[in-house]
């Protein structure tokens, strides 16, 4: 078994870790390697625990090479790294601390590090374009979202915008018209933060344009090309004081739902958009990077004001 070395990260169809400590009774395999018959999904720490421990099976990392260059690798068991370097067995990583450096059999060192959710987001296996790390954050802020939030999440793609909802400790109600992207977003979701986070995170294959079935929501986020569609809907779901946001790639759709919303329940509306421009800092030399992230897409968010 073997990964290539491509930008975009393989998949496992179980995320798990080995058990550490071996059933005594069970047989070793020809190598000397115990196989565990299941493997858990990887343990996320408890609020103040130390969060230093080791890299499991199961879990993704990134191995960044002497150019930077980022591969995402899901770590298996038996399985290895292929690059034009050579090859990295897995083993050499499981049970090590991120951070460390290993070198290819070949010639080549690469760094091991966790991916944060930006990086994770950015290289992730996707079936839709993806809403990018910059916008990503904004939206937490304009939706206010909080932990235990109750949200509709309408069109979510490959689970970008869903993981970090979930991440944030919001109780997720996605909505999907196409059963891929379902199921694609479902993965993804549990490849980053764990089976554990599919218990707050409920998909379902249907059109958000034809109604929402849930009431007392707190926030209603949406990635929609007709956002305008889903307005009446929502002031039937949301409770007072709850918040809609909206993502639209062009100011067309932003204007078309600024419209509807003029006429609505909801209130204190906005719209506005990221431009991410990093700076080139070298010594004496500083000046902006002559590329940046610019548009993306529109965010449009609005209050629900009681009768």
């Amino acid at each position: 078994m073997t990964d290539t070395a491509q930008q975009d990260p393989r998949e496992t169809s179980d995320p798990g870790e080995p058990t550490e400590q071996p059933d005594p009774n069970e047989q070793p395999d020809p190598t000397g390697q115990l196989e565990p018959t299941e493997q858990p999904e990887p343990e996320q720490p408890e609020p103040g625990e130390a969060t230093e421990r080791p890299l499991r099976a199961g879990e993704a990392v990134l191995l960044i090479d002497g150019k930077g260059r980022r591969y995402l690798v899901t770590l298996q068991p038996g399985a290895e790294f292929h690059s034009h370097t050579g090859f990295i067995r897995h083993e050499e990583l499981i049970g090590r601390p991120e951070g460390i450096s290993v070198r290819a059999n070949r010639s080549g060192t690469f760094l091991v590090l966790r991916p944060t959710l930006a990086e994770y987001v950015l290289k992730m296996p996707r079936g839709a374009q993806v809403i990018y790390p910059k916008d990503l954050g904004p939206i937490l802020m304009l939706a206010d979202i909080f932990p235990g939030a109750r949200v509709l999440e309408s069109g979510i793609g490959s689970g970008a915008l869903s993981m970090t909802l979930l991440r944030a400790g919001a109780e997720v109600h996605g909505y999907e018209l196409r059963p891929d992207f379902a199921a694609r977003a479902r993965k993804n979701v549990a490849s980053f933060l764990g089976d554990g986070a599919l218990d707050h995170y409920h998909v379902s294959e249907r059109d958000c344009y034809d109604g929402i079935d849930l009431t007392g929501l707190d926030r209603v986020v949406l990635d929609l090309p007709e956002p305008w569609q889903v307005v009446r809907h929502a002031e039937a779901a949301l409770r007072p004081g709850g918040i809609l946001v909206a993502y639209t790639p062009s100011i067309i759709q932003a204007s078309r739902l600024r419209d509807e919303l003029e006429g609505s329940a909801f209130g204190f509306a906005g719209t506005l958009e990221v431009l991410q421009r990093t700076w080139h800092v070298e010594g004496q030399a500083v000046r902006p990077d002559h590329r940046m992230v610019a548009h993306t897409g529109f965010l449009t968010h609005a209050r629900l004001l009681g009768s």
